[in-house]
């Protein structure tokens, strides 16, 4: 499974329709024999797994302490795989600004996803 296929499996459930999806579709695209996403609430799931890390973890603005939380590999070298899944141009060895893109992605992704995300995350 990709990187981000296990962020939506953690997220939506295994074996979910939008776990399955495939990441390189663009933001609010959904395939066309797709049925509409479920609706689920990020925020509760992440904060709960969050919490349960027994970590202070900023999952809201990191994409590091999201997949902490979510028990991913949050390597540089799986973020950068991460962000060869989404279709990255900039330079991965530039993690900082590559952290803040894949964040900013995934959230995107999430949401375009059935996924309800709290106002204080910008997408």
């Amino acid at each position: 499974m990709s990187i981000f296929g296990s962020i939506m499996g953690a997220i939506f459930g295994h074996g979910s329709a939008q776990a399955n999806a495939s990441p390189t579709l663009a933001p609010g695209a959904t395939p066309a024999s797709a049925p509409p996403a479920q609706t689920v609430d990020v925020a509760a799931i992440v904060d709960k797994a969050a919490a349960a890390s027994g970590e202070k973890l900023a999952w809201r603005t990191s994409i590091v302490d999201l997949m902490k939380a979510l028990k991913l590999d949050s390597s540089l070298t799986a973020r950068k795989q991460l962000a060869k899944e989404l279709n990255y141009t900039g330079d991965t060895n530039d993690s900082a600004t590559m952290n803040v893109w894949l964040h900013k992605q995934v959230m995107a992704k999430l949401a375009a996803n059935g996924g309800k995300l709290p106002a204080d995350i910008k997408t």
